[in-house]
Formats: C-alpha cells, structure tokens, sequence
C-alpha cells in the first residue's frame, strides 16, 4: 500500500469472493479483506494453492528465447529448455522407452525447435529429463528483423519415438531502434541487459538500483538538471529512478534524465486502464535514450482492479514500443497473484513491513487473513517479510507452471498514515534489500524520493556497490543457493557462483548479536577470501569455513571468495 489510505467504494472487478458468495460488493476491502470496523470478515478468496496431485509423473517441457528481444545486428540466438518432472503438469512420463523388441531407461528427450510459418528445423539435440535452464543456439542471420513475433514448436520425443512431447513460443527479431534505448529481458537468469548511447549501443548488464523519485514539475531545465545531478550524486550512487514526473510536453527532466544517462521507468500508474491516454503517453516517451521501462499498474491487487486491465495496457504498449519491459507492483501476499501477475514482464512487490501494528489497525479492526488493513497485507511487521513475500511469489509461480519473471523489491523508506510509526533504520534498510537479493530480486526501487536523507545516503552507499562489478555480476548472473546453519533463524545466506569465484552474502536479521565464534561452512572447493566489498566486518577463512568472533545485529555482508569449482 502506498502512503494513503483507502477509501470505500464498489469494487471494480466482478470476480472474488464477495460475489461468489452473495456479500455485499460495496464494502470497504482491501486485498479483497474488509478493513473498516461494522462490516463482518468473510473469506476474500483469490489464493494460489498447491495444484492436486492425481499421483502420477509427468514431464513438463517448457521453452523460451534466452532473451525476451533480440536486435538487428545480432547474429545468434538461443532457446532456453525446462524437460522437468512434475507431479502437476505436462505428459505422463514413465522411465522406459521401447521400440517393441527391446526396452531403454527413458532418461533423455530428442527435439528439434522448428518454425511454425514453414517447419524449418533450427535446431536438433537432446536434453537429459529432469533438467531446468538447458540452452541451445541458433542461428539468426538468415531472419528479416520484424515487429511481429517469429512462433516456434519444440518436438520432442523418446528415442525410440513411442513417447512425444510438445511445447510452442516465439520470438523477437526487432530492427534496431534508431533513437532510443532497448532493455532485454534475460530469461535464464531472470536480470536485465540495457544499451543506449552512452553505452556505445552495445549490452550492458543493469541492476536498476533507486527510488520512484518525485518531481516537482517546474519546467526550468537548471532544476531538472540539478535533480538528477542531486539524485545520482554526481554519478556516485543511485543508478536508475521510477519518475514521478507527470506528463507535460514540456516538462524537461526526462531531457536531464538521457543527458545524465539515468535510466528511468515511466510512469503510467494513472493512466494504464485508459488506452488511448498510454498511447499518447508511450509513443511521445519511447524515444528517450534513457527510458529502460515502463510501470503500469500500482497495486491492481490491493484495489481490485479488474484482472485484464494491466494485460491490455501490457499488450498495447508491447505493440507501440517492443524495445522495453512492463513492470507492475503486487501488494497483496496472495490476492488472485496469477491473472494480474499477467500484466506485467517484471514483478515488484511493497512489502512495507517496518513500524506496523501487525494484529490491529487503524481502522478499529483486528488483522489476520480474513481482516483488516495494517499497511502490509499478512505481514508480522519485521524485516523477514520481504523475504517471505519473495518465496511467496516464486512458489506461485510454480504451482501455476508459470516461466519466472524478474523480481525487483521497493523497500520502504517512509512513515505515516497512522500505519506505519517510523522510518526503517539504516540497518533494517541495508538487510531487507540483503534479503530480497538472496532471493533472487535484481532490482531495487524505495518509495519515495526526496525524504529521509539517512535512508538516501543509506541506498546511495549499497547502490554503488550491488550495480557495479564484481558484486553485480554475481547477482545477475544466476540464482541465489542458501546456505543454512541450525538453530539461527534469523541468519540469512546465500551465495552465488560466477567464474573461478563465490560471492556469499551473510546477513543477521535479528535485533542481538550473534555470539561467536560463528562459523559457517562453505560450498566444497571454496579456498580463500580474495576482498569484503561490503559490510566491512573481520571476517576470516579456514578450513573451508567463514567465521567471525561475533556478528553484530541488523548486518549485512558481501564477501568474494576464490572457488576452484565455481563456474
């Protein structure tokens, strides 16, 4: 929920549990839960749940280009392959294969990715069954660069062909934008490469790290010039702003904004559910070389806003402008997650859990799953909330058999609204991104800026850290693995492999230190602590262990260590 509160009025959408159950449509809800007092709870319905399980093995083949766009001048492609088994869903699958006289262990799938416009074969080869994030190139210079999406079918079969398999997609082969930016999703690794001018056209890894930043309108080239100059810190900090900037033809601060190279997203939180509006807004924005994004829905969870709404402002703006994602913003922990999570090619949640009255609200209303309204739905009001929210939506995706999106994590930086006490501290700041990294988040947007200038100077300091090599390279170069100490719940680990390295991040999200001395084992083949690029704490090696004497409440740690099995 941002900084405001909701206000009663008929629901929007006409799916959810207070039809479908005879209540009353008008009553003040939030997440589809009544929040104000004199109203009965009632379940609100819309959750994800574990699909049923009729006992038998299939094997789910899922396939995507390894980016969401490809650009003329790119000469080679590649598909991503998932041939998993899954209680759920795909074909049944059982481990043999026969060609009638003789029997084989069913343990790897044949297939060829032909088009769908010719049944050209692209490409032929096989993948072990059970196996996630297998990628195979193929050639792209003999395809005419296109808006419209080139369809492909994956054929797959057993090798003695009894047993078959299929899956479609498609892809983008785009002409190359001639004045603007282009932002590519990256599918196996759920991060983002973005080029302009001021990359000399060429890809660049980016870990979008900033605030939606509040412009005061004026119209003064000087001021806007000075707000992002202020805002990046001359270059020192911040990398990338959601720009509360409005729409004014001439309103100069995107101007500042590609002059600076600050990459932004465009707002069109006001505007999304009105077509012809998005459509005046995107074709006069598309052309800044620093636009690496759109944002579209705020929240349409949380207000209940009919299912389709983010989906055709999606699919408009795919049409008007191919060269960038759409993001949207979830509020809820589960409120009808799979139809709006469609409307969005990236994912980002507010989980604002810092300063709450978790059990009881404002609105002289208990909370629980049922009720009520206390500024974060279903939170406890700690910083393992961002956490949690973070597995709650990559477990939906997987109960749905949905393809990862990328996530990126708005922490809060404000108070108010007799919701929310007080600001997080610069700890509490600095762990919950920690948190939300080790879960695999590739973004960072605080709500809002200008504010508290601690909590700016806070994220100026990690941001110039995390968007920058060697640390962004490991968090955008594969998911997170967690490492585990028993009996300390509120230590969170996790590291990631890049090259002949680790990166492990150590975070102690409780309010005591942790005595020592710690010691946490490491992945097999880690031989030495080559640099501590954040937290500045004295950790030590030996024998294949990290240790501290004691690891002091509310810290964060990022450390790169040489890995003789990293790949």
């Amino acid at each position: 929920m941002r900084a405001t509160s909701a206000a009663a009025g008929t629901l929007a959408i006409v799916l959810g549990s207070a039809q479908e159950t005879g209540e009353h449509t008008d009553w003040p809800r939030w997440c589809g839960k009544v929040y104000q007092s004199g109203y009965p709870s009632f379940e609100p319905g819309g959750h994800t749940t574990t699909p049923d399980d009729n006992g038998t093995t299939n094997l789910y083949v899922q396939f995507k280009p390894r980016y969401n766009i490809y650009v003329d001048g790119e000469s080679t492609g590649s598909f991503v392959i998932n041939a998993a088994l899954s209680p759920w869903y795909g074909s049944p699958w059982t481990n043999s294969t026969s060609d009638g006289g003789s029997t084989k262990p069913f343990n790897r799938l044949y297939f060829s990715i032909n088009l769908v416009s010719d049944d050209r074969p692209l490409i032929e080869n096989s993948i072990e069954v059970n196996t996630t994030g297998f990628e195979v190139n193929f050639d792209l210079s003999g395809f005419t660069p296109s808006t419209t999406p080139y369809g492909v079918v994956l054929y797959g079969a057993s090798e003695f062909g009894d047993k078959t398999y299929n899956a479609t997609s498609s892809f983008l082969y785009l002409p190359e934008n001639p004045s603007g930016s282009v932002t590519k999703i990256d599918n196996l690794k759920g991060s983002l490469l973005f080029k302009n001018v001021n990359t000399d056209n060429q890809f660049q890894p980016l870990l979008p790290y900033g605030y939606y930043g509040l412009y005061n309108g004026s119209n003064s080239s000087a001021v806007s010039d000075d707000f992002v100059r202020n805002y990046t810190n001359g270059g020192q900090g911040l990398n990338a702003i959601i720009a509360l900037a409005g729409f004014d033809d001439l309103n100069p601060v995107y101007d500042s904004m590609d002059h600076q190279s600050l990459p932004f997203m465009y707002d069109l939180r006001g505007s999304y559910e009105n077509l012809s509006i998005v459509e005046q807004h995107v074709n006069t924005v598309k052309h800044h070389t620093s636009l690496f994004a759109y944002w579209t829905a705020d929240e349409p969870d949380g207000w209940q806003k009919p299912f389709d709404a983010p989906a055709k402002a999606q699919d408009l703006i795919h049409q008007l402008d191919p060269y960038h994602p759409v993001a949207i913003t979830l509020n809820c922990q589960d409120y009808y997650f799979g139809p709006y999570s469609l409307g969005g090619d990236i994912l980002m949640e507010d989980v604002y859990p810092i300063g709450i009255n978790s059990t009881f609200s404002k609105w002289n209303t208990t909370c629980n799953t049922t009720l009520g309204d206390c500024g974060c739905d279903n939170c406890q009001g700690n910083v393992q909330d961002v956490s949690s929210r973070l597995d709650d939506l990559s477990m939906y995706e997987f109960w749905l058999g949905m393809w990862p999106k990328p996530k990126f994590h708005n922490p809060q930086v404000f108070h108010g609204e007799n919701y929310w006490f007080r600001d997080p501290t610069p700890g509490e700041a600095r762990v919950m991104n920690a948190l939300a990294f080790n879960r695999g988040a590739t973004g960072i947007f605080g709500w809002t800026w200008p504010g508290s200038w601690e909590l700016f100077d806070v994220h100026s300091d990690m941001s110039a850290v995390v968007t920058r090599s060697p640390v962004r390279d490991f968090l955008l170069n594969g998911k997170p693995k967690r490492l585990f100490i028993s009996g300390e719940d509120v230590l969170d680990m996790a590291y990631w492999s890049y090259g002949n390295q680790i990166m492990v991040s150590v975070v102690n999200a409780g309010y005591v230190d942790i005595g020592g001395p710690l010691s946490i084992p490491l992945p097999e083949g880690t031989t030495s602590i080559e640099s501590i690029p954040f937290g500045g704490l004295p950790w030590k090696f030996a024998g294949s262990e990290l240790s501290i004497d004691t690891l002091p409440a509310m810290t964060v740690s990022l450390l790169m260590l040489s890995s003789v099995s990293a790949q």
